[in-house]
């Protein structure tokens, strides 16, 4: 795929999302973001949509995470930009929905390769979960031995078929994209998953750590022993529904008990300071159930926590 296939095979997102002040004083990241394709080349980090949720609604959940992109860049272009003023951002718009869902994730995994192999960091905006399954695949295909972390209260290796929102990290790992000891499972509550699930995690010989466990190590201090894993690229997935209902109400399960807003911002701070991080992936916003934009927003400084991080050489 080229430049060319690039972006026949995305659409251009909506102008009326990209937020402008225009006020030298106070400049937002809708007027730092760039968005016409000669922009491209020149881009550190690219942020793509994936408005689907049939994957969610092929699981029994309810629908709306197909608006989630939407609403994530109306919430992020609207925040600041200090200490960001030097990122070079691009925003190539969003994945063109095929007829079925196995089709879109086919197109998806080609896109995410190819701008990982462009040498760019990479955002991408859910939609429903099933997309980390051609996110980590494609981030894998390009940037080789891949680390993945799975941010969710749910460990999502269910044996469906077909493929929804809660198969996608047991296609990767029967698929061969990640080696069971580079999966790692962060945040997952006993009540959102099943003794079976975590048995077949454990005989893989991947890695499951309970948000009550990740709490008690410590949550940086968990991250920098995962980070210790050998690994050529790091792939991060943040489902919304691991922030507790108080703070993200606007997902598509719900969650009682989950982490805080702020614990979400850190992780996504530490993803940002680990210089193997190659994607991060925000999904299972679900704007229909939001309660004053509060979990778009929350996605969104989520993002600016990362960006904020990042260390890119030109």
């Amino acid at each position: 795929m080229d430049v060319t296939e690039l972006f026949a095979a995305t659409a251009r997102p909506d102008p009326a999302l990209r937020y402008r002040r225009d006020d030298p004083n106070d400049p937002r990241l809708g007027e730092l973001a760039t968005f016409a394709p000669a922009d491209y080349p020149a881009a550190q980090v690219v942020i793509l949509g994936c408005p689907q949720d049939e994957g969610v609604r092929r699981n029994r959940g309810r629908p709306g995470a197909a608006d989630g992109p939407a609403a994530i860049r109306a919430a992020l272009y609207k925040l600041g930009v200090a200490g960001l003023e030097g990122l070079r951002l691009f925003d190539l718009g969003d994945t063109q929905i095929q007829p079925d869902l196995e089709a879109t994730h086919d197109l998806h995994r080609a896109l995410v390769r190819q701008v990982i192999a462009d040498g760019k960091t990479l955002i991408v905006l859910g939609g429903g979960n099933d997309i980390s399954f051609p996110d980590c695949a494609g981030m894998a295909d390009a940037a080789g031995p891949a680390l993945a972390i799975n941010v969710d209260a749910h460990y999502d290796v269910r044996a469906d078929t077909p493929r929804n929102s809660g198969t996608p990290y047991r296609q990767i790992l029967e698929g061969g994209h990640v080696a069971p000891e580079r999966f790692i499972e962060l945040g997952g509550q006993p009540f959102a998953n099943s003794a079976a699930y975590g048995r077949y995690l454990a005989e893989r010989g991947a890695r499951a750590f309970s948000l009550r466990h990740a709490r008690a190590a410590g949550l940086a201090a968990l991250v920098a022993e995962i980070l210790e894993t050998q690994a050529a690229s790091v792939f991060w997935g943040l489902d919304m529904d691991v922030v507790r209902a108080a703070d993200a109400p606007g997902v598509s399960a719900p969650n009682p008990l989950g982490m805080s807003g702020e614990e979400l911002c850190l992780l996504a701070e530490l993803a940002g300071a680990e210089p193997r991080s190659r994607l991060l992936e925000v999904s299972e916003l679900n704007p229909t159930y939001d309660i004053d934009g509060r979990t778009a927003r929350l996605a969104a400084v989520a993002i600016w926590s990362f960006l904020s991080r990042l260390q890119i050489a030109d």
